[in-house]
């Protein structure tokens, strides 16, 4: 099941697609308050949505070309909901892990290759462990999430505007304070790739920039 977010004439609604079909879930004010509703009774988002039940048929790609996609989710409080990304975290390709296996000396690797290899190494403990952390970096609160369509704009001092296309995993943080995992999304993470290769202390700076996920 894919959720999103649409503007209507009544205000906001959220959209449950499964295939080609796609329709309004009744008396839904938002994905937010659907999730919260799932972590509070321990029930999948999914089982919420089925007891409230579906409503009006709707034409997303209608929706979309009219402006009125919104973020599949969002906090009521933007300043409570983080975006936030890590790095170093994919394969490259087999040459590049041979040869970082075939180092002899670690030290003559630069902090990235460590970081990498540290991944690859102990990225997956087993049951229990506690695996190597990724780079992890910060973009800003959800005053920096961007809807779907919606112009991402850059500061005046920025250098570059690059898009990056990403896989966003979207959590709640639930009353007990765990992290509850809704689901997941395409995004655009967007950065500042000429103010990132200055120099690498500077990765934090270039990432904060807007950001979109979604539509779903």
């Amino acid at each position: 099941m894919l959720l999103s977010q649409v503007r209507t004439d009544e205000g906001v609604a959220v959209v449950a697609r499964e295939g080609s079909e796609a329709a309004i879930v009744q008396g839904a004010a938002s994905t937010y308050a659907l999730a919260w509703e799932a972590v509070e009774t321990g029930r999948g988002i999914a089982e919420v949505i089925a007891v409230r039940g579906l409503g009006p048929a709707v034409d997303l790609a209608g929706l979309a070309a009219e402006g009125r996609l919104m973020l599949p989710i969002q906090h009521p409080d933007p300043s409570h909901m983080h975006l936030t990304g890590t790095g170093l975290t994919h394969l490259g390709s087999a040459a590049t892990r041979d040869a970082m296996h075939a180092e002899a000396d670690p030290e003559t690797m630069t902090d990235s290759m460590k970081m990498f290899r540290m991944g690859l190494e102990g990225g997956k403990p087993a049951g229990g462990g506690i695996g190597a952390q990724p780079e992890w970096f910060y973009k800003g609160t959800g005053h920096s999430a961007v809807a779907p369509g919606a112009p991402l704009v850059s500061p005046g001092f920025a250098d570059d505007g690059g898009e990056e296309p990403e896989i966003a995993g979207i959590y709640l943080i639930g009353p007990d304070g765990q992290p509850a995992r809704l689901g997941w999304a395409l995004a655009n993470e967007f950065s500042d790739h000429v103010t990132e290769r200055v120099n690498y202390l500077w990765l934090a700076h270039s990432k904060l920039r807007p950001a979109s996920f979604g539509p779903e």
